[in-house]
C-alpha cells in the first residue's frame, strides 16, 4: 500500500470515529430541568460568595439585599417555570444507522472522485511512480544547451553561470567551463569551493598542470579557510610540479588529518610525501 492510500485510510478512520457514532447510537440533549439544575447551582455559589463578604465586612447590608434581590430576578428571568406536566425535555435525536452506514461507504468513494478531480491520478499506479524517466546523454546535453541560451539573454544570472560551469567540467568541456566560470568570478571571490573548482577546471583546460592563474586562485581560496581541503590538494600538488618539496609536504601533510585512513586518497597522498621526502 502506497503513503497516499494509506494517509486516506487514516483519514476516513479519523472522520467516522467523529461522525458514526452519534448516528449509530443516537444523540440525547439535555433538558430543562438540567439548565434549571445547572442555574440554581450557579444561584447558589453567588448568594454564598455574597454571604461570605458580608460576614467579612466588605459587603455593607445593604448592599447585600440588593445583590440578593438582583440575583434572584435574574434567575427567575433565566428558569422557566415547570409546565404542568413536568418539565418538557429538548428534542432528542435517535439513532439513524442506515445515514451512519450510508456516510461510510460514500466516504472512500466521494474522495477518490475528488482527488481523480483535483490532484494528479496517475500518482496512485505504482508503475508511474516507480519508474522515473531516464536521463539520457542527449537530454542532459539539451537542457545544458538550453540554460546556456538562456543566460545569453540574462548574462546578470551568477548562478545559472556556476550551473552551466560545473555542468561542462562534468561533460569534460573544460574550455566552456572555464569561460562560464570566468563570467561568475567575481561572485566567487570568497568561496573555497568555487574558486578551487574554477583552478581545477583551468589545469584540465590547458593540459599543463596548475600553474598560472589556477595557482593565484588556490592561494586565494586558502587565505580564505587555510585547512580547505580541495585546496590544500591542489596546492600541494602545485608545489610537487614545480619542485618546491617543501611547499608540497607541509600542504599534504596538513591534508592528511582530513582524509579516511587507507582510502586512496590517503594513500595517493602518502606516496607522494614520501617522494617528495625523497627529493624525487
Amino acid at each position: 500500500m502506497n503513503q497516499f492510500a494509506l494517509f486516506a485510510v487514516l483519514l476516513i478512520v479519523v472522520v467516522s470515529a467523529f461522525i458514526l457514532p452519534p448516528l449509530w447510537l443516537g444523540l440525547r440533549s439535555t433538558s430543562k430541568a438540567d439548565r434549571k439544575e445547572a442555574n440554581l447551582a450557579i444561584f447558589r455559589d453567588q448568594l454564598a460568595e455574597l454571604a461570605r463578604e458580608k460576614a467579612e465586612g466588605s459587603l455593607a447590608e445593604a448592599d447585600f439585599d440588593q445583590a440578593r434581590h438582583e440575583l434572584q430576578r435574574r434567575l427567575l428571568e433565566e428558569v422557566e417555570p415547570a409546565t404542568a406536566g413536568g418539565a418538557a425535555p429538548a428534542a432528542t435525536h435517535g439513532p439513524s444507522r442506515k445515514m451512519a452506514i450510508v456516510i461510510l461507504v460514500l466516504l472512500p468513494i466521494l474522495g477518490l472522485l475528488g482527488y481523480g478531480i483535483l490532484g494528479n491520478p496517475k500518482a496512485l499506479d505504482p508503475v508511474q511512480t516507480a519508474a522515473p524517466q531516464q536521463m539520457t546523454p542527449e537530454k542532459i546535453n539539451e537542457m545544458v544547451t538550453s540554460l546556456a541560451e538562456k543566460l545569453k539573454a540574462n548574462p546578470d544570472n551568477i548562478q545559472g553561470w556556476l550551473m552551466l560551469a560545473r555542468s561542462y567540467k562534468s561533460m569534460g568541456r573544460y574550455d566552456e567551463a572555464v569561460e562560464a566560470y570566468a563570467k561568475a568570478e567575481k561572485a566567487i571571490n570568497d568561496d573555497p569551493d568555487q574558486l578551487a573548482s574554477y583552478a581545477e577546471t583551468i589545469a584540465m583546460a590547458n593540459g599543463k598542470g596548475i600553474t598560472g592563474k589556477a595557482v593565484q586562485l588556490v592561494e586565494r581560496a586558502l587565505k580564505i579557510d587555510p585547512n580547505h581541503g580541495h585546496s590544500l590538494f591542489l596546492a600541494g600538488a602545485a608545489a610537487m610540479e614545480a619542485g618546491d618539496n617543501k611547499k608540497g609536504i607541509a600542504y599534504w601533510e596538513a591534508l592528511l588529518p582530513q582524509v579516511e585512513p587507507g582510502s586512496d586518497i590517503d594513500r595517493m597522498l602518502r606516496s607522494g610525501l614520501d617522494k617528495m621526502k625523497a627529493g624525487k
